[in-house]
């Protein structure tokens, strides 16, 4: 890989006060706060919830930490100091050195909840072995033109039993490659849409590209034809994307990308985000669901399916959809550890 792409030395050592684990020159790890309640049997999060997703064996990774191709104002990372590069393959790190370098720190984060009392021992050993990859944590995972490639190795030879991608969509041939490459394709494919019209998709998302709303629109009509479970996420802004005059508007994009489900989660004023809006742009879980239940009324074939209060977060189903909610059955192993616990 070149210098160009590496991480620069100031920016690494920032990540790593923020218990990021560096991987190769531009991957990372981090334990998210809801696995680290899961070993502690606080809490799990709310895809444990909705979809069966062991919390406490979930790997957050990214193959491309500081490399992101929109520059959203809501966004809690530090985009302010990503530069944007477009990598070639000769340029990043192969996809098996990146998983083991990612493996090597994400074991080394753990081993600092050895002797913590708080700690669940039996959790904490199984959380050593990942069955979950969330490929998402910092930057565009798109942007790494080997993802199909990294897909494939964690389903057959690392043993994911589940791999989820969140992408911004502006890297629409990214899923034609999952596709067309064997055994490829992540269980669910995230897409965030955030703005419903192309004026305040430039206000919000502020995409790198001149022709960025098309893009999105390019990866909604290429997914809609894929054989796998589709997720739309919309951040939801008050006073910004919130208002009911769009909410035809947001519906006609989740059509389109003929989504198995859509996640309304509110805004959260944390990280960077809060040099970019203001507190008040927080919605409540009480807007969130106010909200959703109006969308409804522009989405007849979908229906309210679940929430959990602590994320601020709805999830609405397409009743068409082939795909049931739960991914696989949820782990014995968190059997009475709540959803709502802060």
């Amino acid at each position: 890989m070149t210098s160009e792409l590496a991480i620069p030395f100031e920016i690494k050592v920032q990540l790593k006060k923020k218990k990021y684990g560096i991987a190769g020159q531009q991957g990372a790890v981090q334990i998210c706060s809801w696995t680290k309640k899961a070993l502690k049997k606080e809490a799990v999060c709310y895809k444990n919830k909705f979809y069966g997703i062991d919390t406490h064996r979930c790997a957050e990774v990214t193959p491309l930490a500081m490399l992101c191709s929109q520059n959203c104002i809501f966004c809690w990372r530090p985009m302010e100091f990503m530069k944007f590069k477009e990598p070639s393959r000769e340029e990043v790190d192969p996809p098996e050195k990146l998983i083991e370098s990612l493996l090597k720190e994400r074991k080394k984060l753990l081993s600092g909840f050895k002797g913590n009392e708080a700690v669940d021992e039996a959790l904490l050993k199984e959380a050593q072995h990942p069955t979950h990859w969330a490929i998402s944590l910092s930057g565009e995972p798109t942007l790494y033109p080997r993802l199909a490639e990294m897909i494939k190795l964690l389903k057959e030879k690392y043993g994911a039993e589940t791999v989820f991608v969140v992408s911004n969509g502006m890297h629409p041939e990214r899923f034609r490659e999952m596709y067309e490459l064997r055994n490829a394709m992540p269980s669910q494919i995230y897409i965030s849409i955030d703005a419903p019209t192309k004026e305040l998709f430039k206000k919000i998302n502020r995409s790198v590209y001149e022709d960025g709303w098309e893009r999105l629109h390019k990866t909604l009509e290429i997914l809609s034809k894929l054989p796998v479970r589709k997720v739309a996420r919309l951040t939801l802004i008050k006073g910004l994307n919130d208002s009911p005059h769009h909410m035809k508007d947001f519906a006609d994009l989740f059509v389109k990308g003929n989504f198995d489900f859509i996640e309304i989660k509110a805004y959260m004023w944390l990280g960077y985000s809060r040099r970019r809006l203001k507190m008040e742009n927080m919605p409540t879980h009480e807007e969130v669901r106010e909200y959703a239940r109006k969308l409804l009324h522009y989405l007849p074939h979908h229906k309210f399916e679940d929430e959990v209060k602590m994320s601020r977060i709805v999830l609405i189903k397409n009743q068409h959809s082939p795909f049931p909610t739960l991914l696989r059955e949820r782990s014995p192993s968190l059997a009475g550890i709540p959803y709502d616990k802060a």
